[in-house]
């Protein structure tokens, strides 16, 4: 009998940091400047740290519900086609005067555009059924009692969701840190990755209306 693989990806700088475990406890980490290499390792089940599912406009219901449950950590406002526009500005003032003043997107959002076009272009529905979307703060503050937890970049924080994913399997993540060093991967990175890679396994929870996107994809964050 095959052991069954759990996926967790996340995008970086360089490309994504994928984080697995399997069945039987044995987790690893790996990290390629494209998703098609890391989606193409063996899993039963995968979640992305990154939009799937897009509309032209408008916010997306599960990205409102997820705001309102662990605050500005969700980016609001990812669209289909925001990777066309030639700048931020040329954006803003296409879905400000379409949508209304301050319907724009953040810098956050727009420095992530081009991984929204990837992952945009490797999902099909049918590859929907294994492969999912997850926000890693929205399965933090799930594991931790459905409490918020000190900002990721603290090192309380940090410490709290190291302690989480350790609880859950992943007992090497201290290690991994050390190195990641001259990958480019950063620290928030790979241990987002670990949990949408505990989300894939033990994920049975979303906040989304089920609406799909005018290609069929359901969007839908787990956690």
């Amino acid at each position: 009998m095959t052991c069954q693989n759990y996926l967790g990806l996340d995008g970086f700088r360089f490309g994504w940091v994928a984080a697995w475990i399997d069945e039987r406890g044995h987790h690893g980490f790996d990290y390629s400047p494209g998703l098609t290499r890391l989606l193409a390792m063996p899993h039963a089940r995968a979640m992305i740290d990154m939009p799937i599912g897009l509309n032209v406009s408008g916010y997306r219901a599960c990205d409102l519900r997820a705001r309102e449950l662990i605050g500005p950590a969700v980016f609001l406002g990812a669209r289909r086609d925001l990777w066309i526009f030639p700048d931020m500005a040329g954006a803003n003032r296409h879905y400000w005067k379409r949508e209304g003043k301050g319907r724009g997107v953040s810098a956050q959002l727009w420095n992530i555009r081009h991984k929204l076009r990837e992952v945009d272009e490797a999902m099909t529905p049918a590859r929907r059924a294994t492969i999912g979307e997850a926000h890693p703060e929205l399965i933090f503050w799930n594991l931790a009692g459905r409490v918020r937890l000190e900002p990721k970049t603290s090192p309380r924080g940090r410490e709290q969701r190291i302690a989480l994913l350790r609880d859950r399997g992943f007992t090497e993540v201290e290690r991994w840190l050390t190195l990641r060093h001259g990958t480019g991967i950063g620290r928030d990175d790979l241990i987002d990755a670990c949990a949408c890679a505990v989300a894939a396994r033990d994920s049975a929870q979303f906040v989304g209306d089920g609406e799909t996107d005018p290609r069929g994809l359901r969007m839908e964050i787990n956690f």
